[in-house]
């Protein structure tokens, strides 16, 4: 094989298109582009979602409801019920529940949740409480203490 005889193959290649240069040409006068309006003068058209100056909706979806949060407030969680496997009276704190095993990721400060009855008094240092978990802990004969 010769360097002239390397063609490209059989309908690979297409005509290039020759615009204002006729009706014989297939696309004379207008060139394809309509006869008025924004998009058929010459420069680019407009910029991806651009909407005529409607506030367009890349910018407007945010502002509505049920979109993630920003800055979320990540918590490890625990309800009472899984309290009830400690002894009475301890003290207990996120790093006290996790080297007993009873909370198995530290995903963040600790928050309790009222789920579950509580049936020993317990002395709680957490970040965040329910007010259902306030209420039960102080039923049982326990104290919180919220952790800044």
């Amino acid at each position: 094989m010769k360097i002239n005889e390397a063609v490209p193959k059989e309908g690979s290649k297409r005509r290039r298109r020759r615009v204002g240069r006729g009706i014989s040409a297939g696309q004379g006068a207008s060139c394809g582009f309509g006869m008025r309006g924004q998009k058929s003068r010459s420069g680019t058209g407009t910029k991806p979602g651009f909407e005529g100056g409607q506030m367009p909706l890349y910018r407007r979806i945010p502002k509505l409801k049920h979109f993630p949060i920003v800055n979320p407030h990540n918590y490890t969680i625990i309800n009472l019920d899984k309290l009830n496997s400690l002894l009475p009276q301890t003290e207990v704190t996120l790093e006290s529940l996790l080297e007993q095993g009873v909370v198995t990721s530290n995903d963040g400060p600790l928050k309790v949740l009222g789920n579950g009855k509580l049936d020993r008094s317990l002395v709680i240092k957490a970040a965040a409480f329910t007010k259902s978990a306030k209420k039960k802990i102080e039923t049982a004969g326990g104290s919180w203490q919220e952790l800044s």
